[in-house]
């Protein structure tokens, strides 16, 4: 569904120890399918299958070129991502970047929200422009909340995030209904979706209210707002049951482009596989092969007649239309080129294009050839025309995905089965309780567990040790994890251990939330809806 347009190479190396938290790739006992819907049940029986399905990277691949990673991303917890590379390579680099992730106030936050707070703070410190939203018309449209409640609970939210560290006045909170620019945002992007897509990616269908169908509009505007003083590349943390929005705003940021900007071979359109076997073939042919000093369309059909789809690596539909297109061409050279293709240009634009292109250009209806540039300075002189020309220039979003929190009862998470979870707000004493009394992964006796190990990788308390309470510890949290697989760690005093530190925990946050309470009164975000 997306297009890359950018090369996310990175030959850099570092090397991590802390084991995977969940090294079969599988999750929470009880989850049985793969489920990315951003209002349902949040389920995902087999992290791989998101590799495989929805084209999700592994973030192992891209662990490397990250400055000072995060621990969640040290310990597996943030497992995937799309484009992510391009966020590191900013941040590497010294280069503007951002990120931002939204909260919809639907109830009190818990440990599970904690993971986007804190990948959120951890983009901060690394010198992003960071922006942290409520998605208060989503919570009034999708869930059908008052906005009474959404004050309340937003407040909740921002409370927790300030506490656990984020600059108010370095980074950017807002609410989705009080942004005007985030609604004129809006309004643009949805001239560039349709109802039939929707219907695909959500399910929607006529039963739906168009309040919601917006609410997702507005959501693509979310992840878009961070580059709307300057293009830059922007992530957002998520988990992977957000992936459909995230697939969709990508491409609506190629969509708002002016300019598209590919590779190319000769005067006509070739698709990418067909532009792929092209190239292949005019890095192989010698031209004096046919009796020519240049390599030309039709060589390049005849050379396709004598050879097998199998041999080629594609398949037989690709070559007979590319061999259709390079015989229609006859005669003219195979060169390589960049594109311009115009997708959304003014007139004043593309003109403005074509006077910027340096050197040989070839000027078409609907696309201009240059053979001076690279690909990347192509890019990037697109971007700066449709800049100049009140065009918004967008980089495709990034984004990361962490893994769901097991819920301490076993299954999955649920902000509606308060056993389920601890909330930031919970009373200390509370917590503890939660957490003594959770599910482990533990052997049926303690003779067994001594003999075969525990099952750390399907532990809701070991996740909190891994995601919470071991914090950057990295040393803790392998501690934990060997001691409990290698038997010396018994359920009892594990989960006495962990239920100490939570209790600790939220003693802590608690009166962090107490003393950002005078801070919140003053930033500028409208606590109360203007709505009620």
């Amino acid at each position: 569904m997306t297009r890359d347009d950018t090369d996310d190479s990175d030959d850099s190396s570092t090397e991590f120890d802390t084991p995977a938290l969940l090294s079969d790739g599988g999750t929470a006992a009880g989850e049985d399918d793969v489920a990315l819907d951003p209002w349902g049940s949040a389920t995902v029986s087999d992290y791989r299958k998101l590799f495989e399905e929805f084209g999700i990277e592994e973030f192992d691949g891209v662990l490397p070129s990250v400055p000072n990673p995060h621990y969640l991303m040290r310990r597996g917890v943030i497992f995937g991502n799309r484009g992510y590379r391009r966020v590191a390579e900013a941040m590497r680099n010294g280069e503007p970047f951002a990120a931002l992730s939204g909260f919809m106030p639907t109830g009190e936050p818990h440990i599970g929200h904690k993971l986007v707070f804190d990948e959120l703070i951890w983009h901060q410190q690394q010198g992003g422009d960071t922006y942290g939203l409520i998605a208060d018309l989503e919570a009034h449209s999708a869930r059908g909340l008052s906005w009474a409640e959404i004050d309340q609970h937003s407040r909740d939210y921002l409370l927790s995030l300030l506490a656990l560290g984020f600059d108010a006045e370095e980074g950017t909170l807002y609410r989705q209904s009080e942004n005007r620019e985030l609604q004129d945002l809006s309004f643009e992007l949805g001239s560039k979706a349709n109802f039939s897509e929707f219907q695909s990616i959500y399910g929607f269908d006529g039963e739906t209210n168009v309040s919601h169908v917006q609410s997702v509009v507005t959501q693509m505007a979310d992840i878009l707002y961070p580059q709307l003083d300057e293009p830059k590349p922007t992530v957002i943390p998520v988990g992977p049951d957000q992936d459909p929005h995230v697939r969709l705003a990508r491409d609506l940021a190629v969509r708002m482009r002016f300019f598209g900007v590919t590779k190319a071979y000769a005067s006509f359109e070739l698709d990418e596989e067909e532009r792929e076997l092209v190239a292949e073939l005019y890095r192989t042919l010698d031209p004096a092969d046919f009796d020519d000093d240049s390599l030309r369309c039709v060589h390049v059909a005849q050379a396709l007649d004598g050879m097998t789809p199998d041999e080629l690596g594609v398949d037989a539909e690709t070559v007979a239309s590319a061999k259709a297109k390079l015989d229609e061409a006859g005669m003219e050279p195979v060169r390589p080129r960049v594109r311009f293709l115009d997708r959304n240009a003014t007139e004043e634009a593309f003109d403005a294009l074509i006077g910027a292109i340096d050197g040989e250009k070839r000027v078409f209806d609907e696309h201009i050839d240059a053979f001076d540039l690279t690909r990347e300075e192509a890019e990037e002189l697109a971007r700066e025309v449709e800049m100049e020309n009140d065009g918004y220039g967008f980089i495709m979003p990034s984004s990361i995905y962490h893994r769901f929190m097991t819920g301490l009862t076993g299954g999955k998470m649920s902000s509606s089965v308060p056993a389920s979870h601890i909330s930031l707000m919970d009373d200390p004493e509370d917590g503890y309780d939660k957490v003594k009394s959770a599910t482990t992964g533990g052997r049926e006796t303690a003779e067994l567990q001594r003999e075969k190990g525990g099952k750390a990788d399907e532990c809701p308390v070991y996740e909190l040790y891994a995601y919470l309470l071991s914090g950057d510890d990295d040393e803790f949290a392998t501690k934990v994890y060997e001691e409990c697989v290698g038997g010396e760690r018994l359920c009892g005093g594990c989960k006495e251990q962990a239920a100490e530190l939570m209790k600790e925990f939220l003693e802590e946050h608690q009166e962090k939330r107490e003393e950002a309470e005078e801070l919140l009164e003053e930033l500028d975000i409208q606590l109360k809806s203007s709505r009620r």
